[in-house]
């Protein structure tokens, strides 16, 4: 029984594992995406077509997101944005966009 609960154990933590990796490479097309917008104005469109292919949508499948139309549009309005996924993550940006919030 303690080799099942171990066996258990293990397979769910690898799969952890596997969405985080999963999850970096997503935040990695972010951030290329974010780069082609800045160099040639096309980053939602880049973004928008590689969420859209099978490769795309096998990987936000892999890292836990449900590639659908709404996840999509949402990664283009990130990108449009203009902020790169680390600063974007960063406590100090989400500070800041709460004092904005509170003060607006």
């Amino acid at each position: 029984m303690a080799d099942f609960v171990d066996g258990t154990a293990f397979n769910h933590e690898q799969g952890n594992r596997s969405r985080k990796l999963f999850a970096a490479v997503v935040l990695a097309a972010l951030d290329d995406a974010i780069a082609d917008d800045k160099k040639y104005g096309n980053g939602p469109e880049q973004i928008a077509r590689w969420a859209r292919s099978r490769d795309g949508r096998e990987v936000l499948s892999c890292a836990g997101i449900d590639p659908n139309e709404r996840v999509v549009e949402g990664l283009m309005e990130f990108v449009s944005n203009g902020v790169r996924t680390s600063v974007a993550l960063s406590r100090e940006e989400s500070e800041r966009r709460n004092q904005q919030a509170e003060a607006a």
